[in-house]
């Protein structure tokens, strides 16, 4: 019997249980829903220094500390509750992280308020469909774009913390916003079809 041909990833997306399967199921897959959004705002904001595996590895703690990312709960939060957060080894303990995600969760819901959703604020930087790249490899992936620069400029206007545009492209790639999968890679054409 012929042994199966290997599946070929993304370069980046390594050989680590995590990393592999958020590659295979979730980076570039178009997201729509604000909840997840929101998730994706925060836990990119605390990458910004560490590695995204790091952040994989605290995701779960992340959710049960910070209210399944229900940004009206933590909006709220106080400084009770931030001192929860700055004690729980199970995020990243960053003073600055902890204060912008609460303080992003207000400006996320000015944002969804004025717009209707996040969703419709968002997508507005890429036209509201899904910019495919058709890398060659990930050497070409670029670290921010116009669009992420705009975005990022926005939301700093609006308040928001850990936005910058290398943050904001991260943030553009995982919620399907931007294709960068390589076109060699097995998720390339699955993702694009999503992007319809």
């Amino acid at each position: 019997m012929p042994t199966p041909t290997p599946l070929i990833r993304c370069a980046w997306s390594g050989d680590h249980p995590l990393m592999t399967e958020y590659h295979d199921k979730e980076w570039g897959v178009p997201v729509h829903d604000d909840r997840i959004l929101f998730e994706f705002l925060i836990l990119e904001g605390a990458q910004a220094g560490l590695s995204w595996q790091t952040v994989l590895n605290k995701r779960e703690n992340y959710r049960k500390a910070f209210s399944r990312f229900d940004a009206r709960k933590i909006a709220r939060y106080t400084a009770e509750n931030a001192a929860r957060l700055m004690a729980d080894p199970g995020i990243i303990r960053n003073r600055l992280k902890v204060d912008a995600a609460i303080g992003n969760a207000q400006s996320f819901l000015k944002a969804q308020k004025e717009f209707g959703s996040f969703d419709a604020y968002i997508w507005q930087f890429v036209g509201d469909k899904p910019i495919d790249h058709r890398l060659a490899s990930m050497k070409d992936v670029p670290a921010r774009t116009p669009e992420s620069d705009a975005m990022s400029k926005d939301l700093l206007k609006r308040g928001f913390k850990f936005v910058g545009s290398t943050i904001c492209y991260a943030f553009m790639q995982a919620v399907g916003m931007v294709n960068d999968h390589h076109v060699n890679c097995f998720r390339y054409k699955e993702v694009s079809r999503l992007a319809g």
